[in-house]
């Protein structure tokens, strides 16, 4: 199998720490206000992934983070007159409900900042008693200077950056390029700490949290194209200094979200709630959107875009639903088929979600041959759920009953009989109870 890794810009073959084994992280959201657009297309593709690696056999142990400290969030809760942790309470709830909605897998750890507080205060002090951080004025900083590769994750020149141009400009700092560990405040919820009283930076959260679930090293970090730099960048930093590696072995990023060849951003106007898109289209022609385009590149959701992804649902879906008819009738037995070589050869390059969708479009298509011509269609149903797995579509039939193989019986015996009359009658009932 192979995957791009961010790290050494390339694809590369995957080679997991352990044999059959995989640990996967992935940057969450800071839970102040409901999820958009650009929040749910890294869930969608890492959802695709952690489906593809278990497919494969693979043991996967996958963590995605809660960020509930943060600016955003204490002037969110100011706003609405509540606590910091009813205000993440409630979009955490809401988040996840959202996740749900779009067919996500259940993951196996969703750690909160609050609940890491202990390990971040311990791990700024190990970076501080190797001479990595300091402290100066109220604040503890990390020392971009002593990381000889700084700006390898992301391709950022540390002497070509503009000062005060993606950095915080802060006369406290030994260098305009340091980074904020642990900063003092006596505004929103804060924490004792051998630094004085306050709360983490950004950076941090991380790194600690990968240390706390897995050890010191993943297999893969993931998460947005736009957390490359500086987020992912100064957690490897961080990572180098505390334990010598650069954290994950892999490093996966998605593409940003355009809206009509636009970049999404609030001041744009193009700005789309997850919940507003889930209004509008159903959680299949959402995750084909996404999954339509390799997931390096950009996201440009449009109309059109969703026209295309609801007519491949709704040729899916037809052709699940016929066949599905047959195999209960039929009594038939299903779900044998548990890897396709295809599949596989697709999805070890890259996770080629593209062509995964067209091969599914051709399997639709042979099934609905194969129901015509009255033939063993087993094997191709089988295929096409395989890759209903992978990429996260959802079918729901109803389960015959007696009434419903009696009813439909008839169907056919009117219908063969020429008694169109009586047979039109019979398939408005089943269409009715949703067999047909």
């Amino acid at each position: 199998m192979k995957i791009f890794n961010t790290l050494s810009g390339k694809i590369e073959e995957f080679k997991p720490m352990e044999d059959g084994k995989i640990n996967m992280y992935v940057c969450g959201p800071t839970v102040y206000s409901y999820a958009h657009v650009g929040n749910m297309c890294p869930v969608i593709i890492f959802d695709m992934v952690y489906r593809y690696f278990k497919y494969a056999g693979y043991d996967v142990k996958y963590a995605s983070n809660f960020t509930d400290v943060d600016d955003k969030i204490i002037k969110a809760a100011i706003e609405q007159g509540i606590s910091e942790k009813e205000l993440t309470d409630k979009f955490i709830k809401i988040y996840l409900e959202d996740v749900k909605a779009l067919n996500c897998l259940d993951i196996d750890y969703r750690p909160r900042v609050t609940e890491t507080m202990d390990e971040i205060i311990d791990y700024i002090q190990k970076l501080m008693d190797k001479g990595y951080a300091y402290q100066a004025g109220d604040d503890v900083y990390f020392r971009v200077g002593k990381i000889n590769d700084y700006g390898k994750l992301s391709g950022q020149v540390v002497d070509d950056l503009a000062y005060g141009n993606r950095i915080d400009v802060d006369e406290n700092k030994e260098n305009p390029y340091d980074f904020v560990l642990w900063k003092k405040t006596k505004e929103g919820i804060t924490w004792d700490s051998p630094f004085g009283k306050g709360r983490p930076g950004w950076h941090t959260e991380c790194v600690v949290m990968i240390n706390k679930l897995f050890g010191n090293k993943i297999d893969i970090h993931g998460g947005g194209v736009d957390l490359k730099f500086p987020h992912h960048e100064n957690e490897i930093a961080q990572s180098e200094a505390a334990e010598g590696n650069s954290l994950a072995n892999y490093w996966m990023h998605n593409g940003h979200v355009m809206v009509n060849g636009v970049k999404m951003s609030k001041s744009l106007g193009n700005f789309i709630l997850a919940r507003e898109l889930l209004e509008k289209h159903n959680a299949n022609s959402i995750r084909l959107s996404v999954l339509k385009t390799n997931y390096r590149l950009p996201f440009d959701f449009t109309d059109q875009l969703f026209v295309e992804t609801e007519s491949i649902d709704d040729k899916v879906r037809n052709a699940l639903k016929q066949a599905n008819l047959e195999i209960q009738l039929k009594g038939l037995e299903v779900g044998k088929l548990k890897e396709d070589p295809k599949i596989n050869e697709i999805m070890d390059e890259d996770f080629n979600t593209s062509n995964l969708i067209t091969y599914l479009l051709d399997l639709v298509k042979q099934l609905n041959n194969e129901l015509r011509q009255k033939i063993d269609f087993v094997e191709t149903y089988d295929k096409i759920n395989l890759i209903n797995y992978i990429l996260g579509l959802k079918y729901d039939f109803v389960t015959l009953t007696a009434d419903d193989k009696e009813t439909y019986n008839k169907w056919l015996e009117y219908r063969n009989n020429k008694d169109f009359e009586n047979a039109d009658k019979m398939r408005a009932i089943l269409i009715d109870r949703e067999v047909m």
